[in-house]
């Protein structure tokens, strides 16, 4: 038998960043929305715990026991008393180091697929459990949709939207680690006040509206200043996409993928055929959401 779950990314429409803690994590108000680029993880029965991937940049992906997707298996296996062996193949779509959450993505998955090959019979909130002990994106990987997370970022409220949002995403020619991006956050920061962060009404209100102009005015992203010093070239990507018509651009979470909002899939084209000729990157994908969370696709 085998299970396969179907995955997808997330942008940050908001992205407010805390002060440091003493236990070195940031408190946040990040508002996820999931969009249609997906991860299939397929999970198959074996005598100890492996992991396999293809797909774009399936290279960097690692795969030893620090995948989440592999520390997903082993978690759900330790709190039910059984083996972990099984073998865990990641179908990758989602950018890899691209602030897109695919290793949480992948986290998410293999604990859905684990649940149903093992039969379980482990609750949500069980699940979500697991998940926030993984990582702070891994429990809106699980749940999709939008949602406002606070706290590290795993303590989720859902969020009404009342249409589809449309994006087009760059990747960058490299990666961006992400504790590296939230040191650069403290190193600007040092010496300001830095506020609560708080969710944004006028863009939850536009959520709720559907509205894509409202979203494009009340986007944000604490942490683009820190990836942009890290990374000086993504001001070039953002300024390309703003050029060719883009409602607004802004870093994905710690980047370095880049996400432009615009209106519809005939903007998202045309706006993605002007990002890969200005030579400012190294893809460009298109995708829209909210889509939902991990689901399971296959089973058998």
């Amino acid at each position: 038998m085998s299970v396969t779950v179907r995955v997808p990314a997330k942008v940050n429409v908001q992205l407010a960043v805390g002060a440091a803690r003493p236990d070195g994590f940031h408190d946040l108000a990040n508002v996820f929305l999931a969009v249609g680029l997906y991860d299939e993880i397929t999970v198959t029965p074996a005598d100890e715990l492996r992991v396999t991937c293809d797909g774009p940049d399936a290279d960097q992906v690692p795969l030893d026991r620090t995948n989440l997707a592999a520390r997903a298996a082993e978690a759900l296996a330790g709190r039910y008393g059984r083996s972990p062996g099984v073998h865990i193949h990641i179908a990758k779509d989602i950018p890899v180091a691209g602030g897109m959450a695919g290793g949480s993505a992948d986290g998410a998955g293999a604990l859905v697929a684990c649940d149903a090959l093992w039969q379980t019979g482990a609750s949500r909130g069980e699940l979500l459990e697991i998940c926030a002990e993984l990582g702070s994106d891994v429990p809106f990987s699980l749940v999709g949709g939008a949602a406002l997370g606070i706290g590290r970022g795993e303590r989720l409220t859902p969020l009404e939207t009342g249409g589809t949002f449309h994006w087009v995403f760059a990747m960058a020619g490299r990666g961006l680690s992400t504790p590296a991006v939230f040191r650069e956050f403290d190193r600007l920061g040092e010496g300001t006040d830095i506020p609560e962060p708080i969710a944004s009404a006028e863009l939850l209100a536009a959520l709720a509206k559907g509205d894509p102009d409202a979203l494009a005015a009340a986007v944000s992203n604490d942490l683009q200043p820190a990836a942009l010093s890290l990374f000086p070239e993504l001001a070039g990507t953002l300024a390309a996409g703003r050029a060719a018509g883009a409602l607004t651009a802004l870093v994905s979470g710690s980047g370095p993928t880049t996400a432009f909002l615009v209106r519809d899939p005939e903007s998202a084209a045309a706006v993605a055929q002007a990002l890969l000729a200005s030579g400012t990157c190294r893809t460009v994908r298109t995708a829209s959401g909210p889509v939902p969370g991990a689901t399971v696709a296959a089973a058998g």
